[in-house]
């Protein structure tokens, strides 16, 4: 493997290209909320099971109101009342009509139901032995859900690749489905390497620094679906980061180290994939971020990205979070993008892809995104405060405040349709 810089496209065509989609698993349909369905599921009756009433109201023969006007109202005679779970098993003779409540069953023979508001209580109480007045025709199937409106037994409700939402839970319930053949959460090792590292636990003593990297990478990889095992701080060691990589590919589906991945004397992660296993690519036409290792080790991806937290952040964000995503089976793979004016004038200082950490708001004139003026790669800050990646492109040019820019939103999950 050269060291030749690639394109963060074609990083991406690399991994994506030498990722696969993990084993299925059966959960709970409550666990399958945002999961990706690995089958057709089908519902075993039809929905809704039998013809109801959407209101609270009187069931009718929408004949017998045909000619109701304010000057000729209609009047029925109100023989029984029937709540939902409750069936009227008897015959509803012309005139007559039934009290009937949300969700309860059509009586047989009646078509229509007029909803209280509209009706007169002549006299009684509205219930049963009471008489109701109508003075407006009320036409067949009015405020009547149909048996089978959303499906027959035998349909496919929820298709293959169909990612489940809160919604799809309730209607997968009412289907007679309680459990869900879905595709495995990757389970992610987070190592993070270098001998300055100390816990978050531990004040740093002089030379050293806490180690921030695992713990925001690891809520990347759940915040993607994802199970992150954070393993213990790798010293600047080769063999040592050796043993922990090739350990770690024994039982997770992706390992994910920061630090130690560009040229100095310390960084050993690309020769530890390359002595290992196959080597892809370590550099990427990007910044934050471009030192970059990816390959395979015992069928693993591994993944090697920088020290600094912004540049493995943004890293993890343009690289692995879509890989992560195709391991479960989803097939929108990239955040949404706009268009946005800068607030500020951006002066080019590297000729690389620059992904710049902004706010996006909306004002009268419309989307403005505002780069904030610290892009150190070492700041976490920024993007807890930002929302979204302003892509300066690749070149000399520098950007003037009023341009317009290509915005990566990062608190829109994928597939979301922006107008």
């Amino acid at each position: 493997m050269n060291n030749e810089m690639i394109s963060p496209e074609h990083a991406l065509d690399i991994i994506l290209s030498k990722v696969n989609l993990l084993p299925t698993e059966s959960v709970s349909l409550v666990q399958s909320s945002g999961r990706v369905a690995a089958e057709d599921l089908s519902s075993d009756i039809d929905l809704a099971p039998f013809d109801h009433s959407s209101m609270d109201g009187y069931a009718v023969h929408s004949s017998d109101l045909a000619k109701a006007s304010t000057d000729h109202p209609v009047t029925l005679e109100v023989i029984d009342e029937e709540a939902a779970g409750h069936v009227f098993s008897g015959q509803v003779p012309q005139g007559k009509c039934i009290r009937i409540m949300t969700g309860a069953p059509m009586p047989e023979g009646l078509d229509a139901v007029v909803k209280q508001e509209i009706v007169t209580v002549v006299s009684g109480d509205g219930a049963a032995g009471s008489t109701i007045s109508v003075s407006e025709p009320v036409p067949a199937g009015k405020f009547i859900r149909p048996k089978g409106q959303e499906a027959h037994a035998g349909d496919v409700v929820v298709a293959q690749g169909e990612v489940i939402n809160p919604a799809g839970v309730g209607f997968l319930a009412s289907c007679g489905i309680t459990n869900v053949l879905v595709h495995c959460r990757p389970r992610v090792a987070v190592i993070a390497t270098g001998t300055e590292l100390v816990p978050p636990s531990e004040k740093p003593a002089p030379g050293k620094i806490r180690n921030s990297n695992s713990y925001a990478i690891a809520a990347c990889v759940a915040q993607a679906g994802g199970i992150p095992d954070i393993l213990p701080i790798c010293p600047d060691d080769k063999e040592l980061l050796a043993s922990k990589v090739v350990s770690a590919c024994v039982d997770h589906d992706f390992v994910v180290t920061t630090g130690g991945a560009a040229n100095g004397d310390f960084d050993f992660i690309k020769q530890v994939i390359s002595e290992h296993g196959d080597l892809y690519m370590t550099l990427v036409n990007m910044k934050p971020g471009k030192s970059q290792s990816f390959g395979i080790v015992d069928g693993t991806p591994v993944i090697g990205l920088s020290g600094n937290p912004a540049a493995s952040y943004v890293g993890f964000q343009m690289l692995i979070r879509p890989a992560l995503l195709k391991m479960q089976g989803y097939t929108q793979l990239e955040r949404p993008h706009v268009t946005a004016r800068l607030a500020t004038d951006q002066h080019r200082r590297d000729p690389r892809r620059t992904y710049l950490r902004a706010t996006l708001e909306h004002t009268d004139a419309g989307l403005v995104v505002t780069p904030y003026k610290n892009q150190s790669s070492g700041l976490f800050g920024p993007l807890q405060r930002g929302n979204c990646l302003a892509i300066l492109p690749e070149g000399d040019k520098s950007m003037a405040a009023g341009d317009e820019i290509d915005c990566i939103l990062l608190d829109v999950p994928e597939g979301v349709v922006l107008s």
